[in-house]
């Protein structure tokens, strides 16, 4: 239990720099917020794999090329999920980016990041 929560708060620390960049990019450069929900995932998901790697799943050093490799493939899935979800809410049921990247972050993070990152990347 004490790794899903350590992976919940990578999570949440990722999602953070994913939200200020994504409200930024739309708010400030009136960046298209799918573009900007993209660029959030990027940074958001870099951080969390760091603190996964360092402190959620403390692994070998040795297997970082691999899992770099896998996060990818994973993360590939994730900004296409992210990114259908997010436009879906927003565009056919009319709540806010913002909302729906919520649902959508919550929806992905609990269940196939933690799933993928636990079976796959850092296993």
């Amino acid at each position: 239990m004490s790794t899903f929560i350590r992976v919940q708060v990578a999570s949440i620390l990722g999602s953070l720099a994913d939200y200020l960049i994504t409200i930024g990019l739309v708010a400030y450069l009136h960046c298209w917020y799918i573009l900007a929900n993209f660029l959030g995932n990027l940074v958001g998901g870099t951080i969390q794999f760091m603190l996964c790697r360092k402190w959620a799943f403390p692994v070998n050093q040795r297997n970082m090329p691999f899992q770099v490799i896998r996060f990818i493939f994973v993360f590939i899935g994730n900004l296409l999920l992210s990114a259908a979800g997010v436009y879906i809410l927003t565009n056919f049921f009319g709540v806010n980016y913002i909302i729906s990247k919520t649902i959508i972050s919550v929806l992905l993070g609990t269940t196939y990041n933690y799933l993928l990152q636990k079976k796959f990347i850092f296993a």
